[in-house]
C-alpha cells in the first residue's frame, strides 16, 4: 500500500528544488505562530494538482518554499524564538517578478496562514491567488 503523502513529514527530496539564486534580498518578518501553526508548517507540502502553486518543507528551523512547476525558490524563513523571523527571498527577474519587501510581506503572511491551516486547502488558495493577482492587475 502506497503511503499517503498527507500523513508524513515532506523532505527536500520529495519534489524538484532549486537553490536559492545569488539575487536576493533579506528581511524580518516579525508576527508569532502558534505551536499547532508551527506543527502544520513542519509537515511541509507535496503538490497535488496543477493548481497546486507551492512545495514546501522544514529543515530545522528553516522553511524552504519553492514553485511547485519550476522548483525555483522563493522564500526561506529563519524562524526564530523572538518571532522576528529572518526572511530570504528571490531576487532573480527571470524566477521571481515582485521587488517590493512591503508586497513579500503580505503576500507571505498570506501565505503562512493559509499553509499553517489543518488540513492545507490548496484549491481555495489557488482561487485567492488568483483573485489577488486580478485584483492587482487592475481587472476586478
Amino acid at each position: 500500500m502506497k503511503e499517503d503523502s498527507r500523513n508524513r513529514v515532506t523532505c527536500r527530496g520529495d519534489w524538484k528544488t532549486k537553490p536559492m539564486p545569488g539575487r536576493h534580498e533579506d528581511f524580518v518578518l516579525a508576527r508569532s505562530f502558534s505551536e499547532a501553526e508551527m506543527d502544520a508548517l513542519r509537515r511541509g507540502h507535496i503538490p497535488r494538482g496543477m493548481e497546486d502553486k507551492w512545495f514546501w518543507y522544514m529543515e530545522g528551523s528553516t522553511l524552504w518554499a519553492h514553485r511547485s512547476w519550476t522548483g525555483h525558490c522563493i522564500y526561506r524563513i529563519d524562524f526564530k524564538e523572538d518571532n522576528k523571523h529572518a526572511v530570504t527571498v528571490n531576487r532573480d527577474p527571470e524566477q521571481y517578478k515582485c521587488t517590493s519587501i512591503e508586497e513579500d510581506i503580505m503576500t507571505l503572511n498570506k501565505l503562512l496562514n493559509r499553509w499553517a491551516q489543518t488540513p492545507y486547502d490548496h484549491y481555495n488558495a489557488w482561487l485567492e491567488e488568483t483573485y489577488d493577482n486580478l485584483q492587482k492587475a487592475g481587472k476586478v
